[in-house]
This record gives C-alpha cells, sequence and structure tokens, in this order.
C-alpha cells in the first residue's frame, strides 16, 4: 500500500485591508478575500473565478461586500444541503460582522417554494417574487435561477420576464459555487442565463467559487463581451508549505494562516469490479476501528461512490464500533432532523456526501472512493482543516490526519510503478504539484465540449423567442440583437440553424404522437434533463418518518432495491397524514410526474442484472445516429415479480433516447464517459436471450451528450454520423 505525505498548507494574509472594509477586531483577511473584493468592485470586470484551495474562507470572499451593506447578492448551489449549510454560515458572518443593517437571508430550495407558495396561498411565481423581494441575500440553486429566467414558473398571462427582469434589477452579484461538478448542459444553461442578463440588465457582478476556468469557457465569455478576473493564489505563489514545524511557526507569527494540517495518506488499489472497495472495507474493519482506539476522540468519515453500499456498511459498523462505545451514522445527503444532527456527534460517518464532512464535522481520520481527478481532490480536501473539536464544553486537539484513498489499481501503477513513476513511497509532497500530478495521471473522462455548438443555443432560441413577446419587444428592442449576437459568437451557430432543427424534431412528435410539443428541445432546454424514469420511494430503512419520502430512478432500483409496489394513491395519503400528524409540511410536487410509486424495503448484498428491451429490431435506429423519440420500451428482468406492473407504465412513456449499436462497456471505454453517465443497455426481440445485450441506450439529457460525441461535419456542410 504505497503512501505520501502531504505538507501542511499555510494562505497569504492581505498586505492591507481597504480604508473602507470593516471587519471584525482581530480579523485577518486573506489575500485572495482583498482581491476577490477588488475585482468585484472594480468597474471594468464582470466575471470573477476565485480558485482558492477548499478551506481558504471562498465563501467569505463572495459576501464580503454584502456584508458591508454595499450589493446584493443571490448564492446559488448545486445541492440544497449545502445551499442551507451556507444560509447557515453566512448568518454567522453577519453575526460576526454586525453591520449597521444586518442583510436578510433567505433560502428558495423547489420543496421549500412549494411549500411557501401554500402557505401563503400563492403561485410559484409569485412566491419566488414575495420571497426575493424580502432579501437582501437569496440562497437557492441554478435550477430555480435557470427556470425563472425561462418563465417556467409564470401563467400564460404574464410576461414572460415579469420574474427575472424584477430579480436581475434588485441583485448585483450572482454567485456559483462548486461550479466545477456542473457538465456541459448545466455550463450552457448558465451562460445562456448569463447572456440574457447581460443584455437585459447591464453592470451586474458573476463570481464563481470552486472553479477551475477551462481556456474554453474563458474564451466563451471572452467572446460574449465579459471581462473576466482569475484570483489564483496558487499561480500567485500565495500558499507555502512548511517541512518543519518552525517553518510553520514562523508563518503564522507572519500572518500567514493554515488551511490544511500534514496528512498521511495511503493508496488502496483496487480491482475494477463493482464492490471492490465495499468488500475491501468488510475485509478491513478491524483496521478501521483501531485508529479510533489508539487515539481516543479521533474521528472519521468513510466517503463512497453508491447509496447502496452505505446502506449495506453501516449496520456492520455500526455493530462493530458500538462494542467499544463509538457511534457510527450514516451520511448520504438525503437524511435530515434528528439522523443529521445524531451524525454530527457520531465517532464516524459513513456516505456518499461530503455535506458536514470537514465543516461541522471535523475529522482526522478519511476513507474515500473517487470518480476522477476532480472528484478526487474535493473528497481528500475535508481532511485536515481542524485542529480538533470541542466535546461537553472541553477541547480535542488532534495529533494526527490519516486518509486511504480507495482508487482504481491502474492509477496506483501510473502513480507509483515503472520508471515513469511520478510518485515514491512514502515521499513528502506539497499539494499544489500533488494536485496536478492527480490531474493528469488519473483517468481522463470526456469534456462533451461539441456540447455547446450542438445543443447550447437551443435554450438561446426559445430565450430570444420570449424577448420578442409583443408585449416586452418595445422594452427591449435594444437588447434583441445584442443578445442574438452575443449567443450566436458564444455556442458558434446561427440561431436561424436551430430554430430549423427544432421545427423538425416538433413534426416529428407530431407524427409519433398527434401533439403539440417538442420533447427533445424541452430536454436541451432543461437545467438537469427531464427524468422519465423517475419513481417515488417510501423508504422504510429510513428513521425519520419525515424523510423517508424519496425519489429514485428506476435503473438503481432494479439493481440494487427490495421494493414493494406501492399505488400512488396510499403514496400521496401516506405523505399528508405524515405531514398532518408530525405538522411539519412535506413537498410533493416532485412525485407528480413519476412513474411509479414503491416501498423500499432493502438493499441487496448483489446487484441484480436487467436490460431495457423494444419490441422491434434497434438495428435501423441504431443506424440513424441521431436523439430520437422512442415508444414501447420495457425492462427484461426475470424473476422479478413486479417489472410488469412498472412495464404496463414504461411502454406507455415517449422516451427521448439515443442508441447505439454497441454495448455499454465498450461505449464507457470508448467514449470515456464519466463514471456515474447514465447509458444503459438494450436489446431489441432479436437479442433479448443474448448473455450481453448489443445494444446501449441514453435518455434524456444524456443522450444529447451522447450525440455531441457521434458526430461530426463533413466540409461540404453536411452531417455524417460516426462511433
Amino acid at each position: 500500500m504505497p503512501s505520501v505525505a502531504l505538507s501542511p498548507v499555510h494562505s497569504c494574509p492581505a498586505e492591507e485591508i481597504p480604508s473602507d472594509v470593516c471587519v471584525p477586531a482581530g480579523w485577518q483577511l486573506s489575500w485572495h478575500q482583498v482581491e476577490t473584493l477588488k475585482a468585484l468592485k472594480a468597474p471594468h470586470t464582470d466575471v470573477v473565478f476565485n480558485t482558492a484551495m477548499t478551506g481558504d474562507g471562498k465563501s467569505l470572499a463572495a459576501y464580503l461586500d454584502v456584508l458591508q451593506g454595499n450589493i446584493f447578492a443571490i448564492g446559488l448551489y448545486p445541492t440544497n444541503a449545502l445551499a442551507s449549510d451556507q444560509a447557515i454560515q453566512i448568518r454567522d458572518y453577519i453575526r460576526r460582522f454586525q453591520p449597521p443593517l444586518p442583510p436578510r437571508v433567505n433560502q428558495l430550495s423547489g420543496p421549500e417554494l412549494e411549500v411557501y407558495a401554500e402557505n401563503e396561498g400563492l403561485r410559484k411565481g409569485s412566491a419566488i417574487a414575495s420571497r426575493a423581494g424580502q432579501s437582501e441575500v437569496l440562497i437557492t440553486n441554478p435550477d430555480i435561477f435557470h427556470y425563472l429566467h425561462r418563465g417556467a414558473y409564470l401563467t400564460s398571462k404574464d410576461n414572460p420576464d415579469k420574474l427575472w427582469n424584477r430579480i436581475d434589477k434588485d441583485f448585483g452579484l450572482f454567485i456559483f459555487d462548486e461550479f466545477h461538478v456542473f457538465a456541459a448542459p448545466q455550463i450552457a444553461s448558465v451562460l445562456n442565463t448569463m447572456l440574457l442578463i447581460q443584455a437585459t440588465n447591464r453592470g451586474k457582478k458573476f463570481l464563481f467559487l470552486s472553479a477551475t476556468p477551462s481556456d474554453a469557457l474563458l474564451q466563451r465569455l471572452d467572446k460574449a463581451g465579459f471581462r473576466c478576473r482569475v484570483i489564483n493564489p496558487i499561480e500567485a505563489g500565495k500558499y507555502q508549505f512548511p517541512g518543519t514545524q518552525a517553518e510553520s511557526e514562523r508563518l503564522t507569527a507572519q500572518g500567514w494562516r493554515q488551511v490544511a494540517h500534514a496528512i498521511d495518506l495511503n493508496f488502496v488499489p483496487m480491482e475494477p469490479t463493482s464492490k471492490a472497495s465495499e468488500t475491501w472495507l468488510k475485509e478491513n474493519q478491524g483496521s478501521i476501528l483501531n485508529p479510533f482506539l489508539e487515539h481516543p476522540g479521533s474521528k472519521g468519515a468513510i466517503i463512497l461512490n453508491s447509496i447502496a453500499a452505505v446502506k449495506r456498511l453501516t449496520p456492520i459498523f455500526k455493530e462493530m464500533f458500538a462494542q467499544h462505545g463509538l457511534m457510527v451514522r450514516e451520511n448520504t445527503g438525503l437524511s435530515g432532523g434528528q439522523e443529521k444532527a445524531e451524525s454530527l456527534a457520531a465517532d464516524l460517518v459513513i456516505g456518499t456526501s461530503t455535506i458536514d464532512v470537514g465543516v461541522d464535522f471535523k475529522i482526522n481520520f478519511l476513507i474515500f472512493e473517487s470518480s476522477d481527478a476532480g472528484n478526487f481532490i474535493q473528497r481528500l480536501g475535508r481532511l485536515g482543516r481542524h485542529d480538533g473539536y470541542e466535546k461537553d464544553g472541553k477541547p480535542i486537539t488532534f495529533d494526527s490526519f490519516r486518509a486511504y484513498a480507495l482508487v482504481p489499481n491502474f492509477f496506483v501503477e501510473r502513480l507509483f510503478a515503472g520508471e515513469e513513476a511520478v510518485l515514491a513511497d512514502g515521499e513528502v509532497c506539497d499539494r499544489i504539484h500533488f494536485q496536478t500530478l492527480i490531474r493528469e495521471k488519473y483517468r481522463q473522462i470526456n469534456d462533451f465540449e461539441g456540447y455547446y455548438q450542438r445543443w447550447g443555443a437551443v435554450q438561446s432560441f426559445r430565450l430570444l423567442f420570449d424577448l420578442k413577446h409583443p408585449h416586452i419587444q418595445q422594452q427591449y428592442a435594444g437588447s434583441l440583437q445584442r443578445f442574438q449576437d452575443s449567443c450566436e459568437q458564444v455556442f458558434g451557430t446561427r440561431l436561424k440553424k436551430v430554430a430549423g432543427r427544432a421545427m423538425g424534431w416538433a413534426n416529428d412528435w407530431r407524427q409519433l404522437s398527434g401533439k403539440k410539443g417538442n420533447p427533445i428541445a424541452d430536454d436541451a432546454t432543461s437545467f438537469r434533463g427531464s427524468s422519465p424514469l423517475q419513481c417515488g420511494l417510501y423508504d422504510l430503512t429510513e428513521p425519520e418518518e419525515r424523510d423517508r419520502f424519496k425519489t429514485y430512478d428506476l435503473p438503481g432500483i432494479l439493481s440494487n432495491l427490495e421494493i414493494e409496489m406501492w399505488s400512488k394513491t396510499a403514496f400521496l395519503d401516506t405523505l399528508k397524514e405524515t405531514a398532518t400528524r408530525t405538522r411539519q409540511p412535506i413537498a410533493k410536487g416532485r412525485f407528480e410526474y413519476c412513474l411509479g410509486f414503491m416501498k423500499l424495503r432493502g438493499y441487496r448484498e448483489e446487484r441484480l442484472n436487467w436490460t431495457f428491451t423494444y419490441p422491434g429490431d434497434l438495428q435501423p435506429i441504431a443506424d440513424t445516429y441521431k436523439v430520437q423519440v422512442l415508444r414501447g420500451l420495457q425492462v427484461w428482468q426475470p424473476n422479478n415479480p413486479w417489472v410488469s406492473s412498472i412495464n404496463q407504465r414504461l411502454q406507455q412513456q415517449a422516451m427521448v433516447c439515443y442508441v447505439l449499436c454497441k454495448p455499454v462497456r465498450e461505449v464507457r471505454l470508448r467514449l470515456q464517459l464519466p463514471m456515474h453517465f447514465q447509458l444503459y443497455p438494450i436489446s431489441d426481440s432479436y437479442s433479448v436471450h443474448d448473455a450481453d445485450s448489443p445494444y446501449s441506450v441514453a435518455f434524456g439529457q444524456s443522450a444529447l451528450l451522447i450525440d455531441t460525441l457521434a458526430y461530426r461535419f463533413r466540409g461540404d456542410g453536411g452531417e455524417i454520423w460516426v462511433v
């Protein structure tokens, strides 16, 4: 098991704090925080990227000007759990900074929006306007921000700009956190929204945190006329990595703040099988327990890629740790209430989420899986951020920090084996050099760069159509051409061409269904895409009763869950009864279009095989090499008694698909797809009994992403389709 010793990290203090910035007595700002503030206030800067390391105070950098009372901000976070944590942190900043006029902080998620609208007797659009109007800081997610600019919360009688015109005017700063987690469709949606704001409400600022901007993204912003500034403490030499305690003390005396402790990082090579990490954890329970016994007061986390693995492992570790008076809890990012409170008091948490880990839940021991280089660096960054914690009013100090990375064996070989090895076992390494090696040697995943030209402008066309609405066209007369030109520059295509393609999709849909609409364009203009395979689950394994109502995609259910079919009526009646009895509202809008409803009774020890099936011949469909809408799909999984019930509903669904005449494993390898990319096996009437499905299928936005990899343009402007 090779290992490296990562040096501690110290962050450079600001040389001086601007005279118009008030901070609490004794508070020292970092270099990157002051530089971010200066960039956001500079009249010649529109977009700022802050790439400071995890734990170095990027959130304070984002809200520093808000705390001075100079600007209103919208904070956009990829998960509701992260948004909740950030809302708490911002309120703590307000308590510490004591601004003369404390900004009002409100959070707005899909479930909260639904409940708020019901309680206030408002439509969702009015509820958004009401909550935004009562806020100087609005914490939400980019999904809601995207859809309010799409007019999704309005009635047919409302002007398309009813919501976004007011909100874009009131708020001057738009903050995108954890931007690196987004794929091409979400990035294209953010770009479109920025272009709309730029064309209709000038003088706004955009800040991206935890985002290492690609050159392509910066080039697109530049083409649109955005003036960008990157605050990069690494390139500016604002981090130091002391090798001795004396060096560390010297930096501390000079005002440098320690943002990460030294870490002993061990690499555990895993075979490329689905349960390799789970098996290793079971076999090494004793070794995992020992640090907690040898170093009383230790706290640790195990972060995995699979919720099913977490559910299977948690009871095993709970029982073993309990024998020594230690507590194990779950942390998947799906639980709340009492379960979350108990997880913060635990000695070890096991989950798929990094929410709370390394923040409220301070740790000195970490075991983690990862799916790519960025994911590896982000998860490792949860360790070593704190000296210790308080328990019953007494300080507990950590004396060491240790991590185990469960990674593919080929990755370990690239780092440590052979003549081309870049690390030696036991080597001392600074974080910057180490992170560079991780990015170079981990598996490369596709960035879907072709998505922007192929699909990015579909949303642009829809937004332009809204701006031409007769009730507001005159108001935005000067913005129309500016918006169109910017979109065509950024996405490298003509909106007239997009309009022609959209009409073709609409005609195909009308012939297939006899209905108006455009499901392909709907997926292209959605933030995360539609979920035609989403099911409603009543999770009987969840101890917190009101948290039992969840959604789960059908493929994951088929592979991992023991379920019992249930009716929609019984599901919603139980939801209503639970909300009434607990006197806590439960949002139900996400269950409106579910494929089916089920009770979750447990998690299978072994994944079960299954495949989608198509009643005809898939070869002609695959040979078209294009996104299309199909009906009649079903699931084949022998000896599963409830599949027939799901198939009755599934075969009626119209599915936006991309079918490839290659099996899933080959497509994943050849196209360098991310680990959790939604690609599934599918067979037709000629191959349903084959041992391995000869075809693969992607749905919704995944189909659009596959489409961008499966075609190229001929020199004469026509299209040929290749894999």
